[in-house]
């Protein structure tokens, strides 16, 4: 990690830049793919298929047989895990549906607002270095909950064209519907624009490398919804005397392991903290299996050192990270003044990976500074809120002549007249 002391808030923004790469020759590369999909349907899944993971597949649809073989195959253990972590999500996503409740505006005018489910979503899960059976409960529980008719999931096949048993037992836990073997951009492409196979949703979910990225981007620009933009994970670390630096590190290299695009960063008032943590991280990488990935990710990141907890905090929100770990003795307090961050997690015993799996928030969160302006997933994600009104005849004649006026003021006769006709 590079060491920063002290530096000027005129070079902060420039400062936290997430590292770029050139979006034009990735977008051309990704169109080819799209585009490919749209016209030859299934012939175009396999051919890349082929291509990309190094399978031939004449069917991308999970069998009966495969779910039972893949249930079969996943130690007891690692089931409870999975149904525990789906207990807690769903207790804390359970929570976030609400009734309808009638609002009479003025006597007679009676408005109201209600949750309907999305009827097909689309859940994309990677599986290339990691297979995220983790993220299939994120986003399958609350589309669930939410009341979505169809879900259908892609994730992309091994080199023998099988999907990692906990993704298949999983994605039959959590209620998905349908479940294909398809990968990259190509499955965006399936999902958006519908094949013989695979059929047509209309929001796509999940994360993905720079290629899945751009596709959920460009068909966004088709009228295809999706999630939110998002690029590679990263987590930020505020850390004081309080904080251990062991922890510390384990959570930066936590999400350094992610792959070499990730980022993380270090914010403290102390350097010595910083030297500790330092320290950790080079003890604690020596025993990683995905080291090589997570030292790339680290020559990204920085370890910056400022004068006050309060130019600490104002950074933080500059940054605006996917995850934010507040180690400090004023945990509770630091927080409260922290208005742009995807999930927070505070003090020193609640490490950012007990949201990623288990803790019951969502780990699908905004990540390159886009927690300015979005939230995580939720189930308010896979819901659409249509609006109600009911007016009675008394209704009408106390609310008629603002509309009237209004309607009028705006040169809108036939408005104005929708009102006056029934009076």
């Amino acid at each position: 990690m590079k060491l920063i002391s002290y530096p000027e808030r005129s070079v902060w923004k420039a400062l936290l830049q997430r590292p770029t790469f050139d979006t034009a020759i990735l977008q051309e590369k990704v169109k080819v793919v799209l585009e490919d999909v749209k016209e030859n349907g299934d012939a175009a899944l396999r051919k890349y298929t082929q291509q990309f993971d190094g399978v031939f597949l004449d069917s991308f649809a999970v069998t009966a047989q495969e779910f039972a073989e893949a249930v079969a195959s996943l130690s007891d253990d690692l089931k409870q895990a999975i149904q525990q972590a789906v207990a807690n999500i769903e207790t804390f996503h359970q929570k976030q549906v609400s009734q309808p409740e009638i609002i009479e505006t003025m006597p007679g005018v009676s408005c109201w607002r209600k949750s309907v489910g999305i009827e097909k979503v689309g859940l994309y899960i990677p599986g290339g270095t990691a297979p995220l059976f983790s993220t299939i409960l994120m986003l399958g529980i609350p589309a669930r909950i939410a009341g979505c008719k169809e879900i259908i999931l892609c994730s992309p096949p091994n080199k023998e064209g099988k999907l990692h048993p906990a993704i298949l037992f999983a994605a039959q836990l959590v209620g998905v519907t349908r479940l294909y073997k398809l990968g990259g951009v190509q499955a965006i492409g399936a999902m958006a624009y519908g094949t013989e196979t695979v059929p047509q949703v209309y929001k796509i979910f999940g994360p993905g490398n720079q290629y899945v990225t751009c596709a959920k981007q460009l068909v966004q620009q088709q009228g295809i919804a999706i999630d939110m933009p998002a690029g590679p994970s990263e987590v930020c670390v505020m850390a004081d005397e309080t904080a251990e630096p062991a922890f510390v590190a384990a959570d930066l290299l936590s999400q350094a392991e992610h792959g070499a695009d990730s980022q993380v960063l270090l914010v403290s008032t102390q350097q010595n903290v910083i030297e500790q943590v330092q320290q950790e991280l080079d003890k604690q990488l020596a025993a990683l299996p995905r080291k090589d990935m997570a030292v790339k990710a680290l020559e990204n990141s920085k370890a910056i050192v400022l004068k006050t907890i309060e130019d600490a905090i104002d950074l933080v929100n500059e940054y605006a990270a996917e995850h934010l770990i507040i180690s400090c003795k004023e945990d509770e307090a630091i927080a409260a003044k922290i208005i742009n961050a995807g999930s927070i997690f505070l003090g020193n015993y609640s490490p950012e990976s007990v949201g990623d799996y288990a803790s019951g928030t969502n780990h699908t969160l905004p990540t390159n500074g886009f927690a300015k302006a979005y939230s995580g997933v939720s189930v308010d994600s896979f819901v659409k809120k249509i609006t109600y009104q009911k007016l009675t005849q008394e209704g009408l004649q106390q609310i008629a002549q603002t509309v009237e006026l209004m309607a009028t003021a705006e040169g809108l006769d036939a408005h104005k007249n929708a009102v006056t006709v029934r009076r």
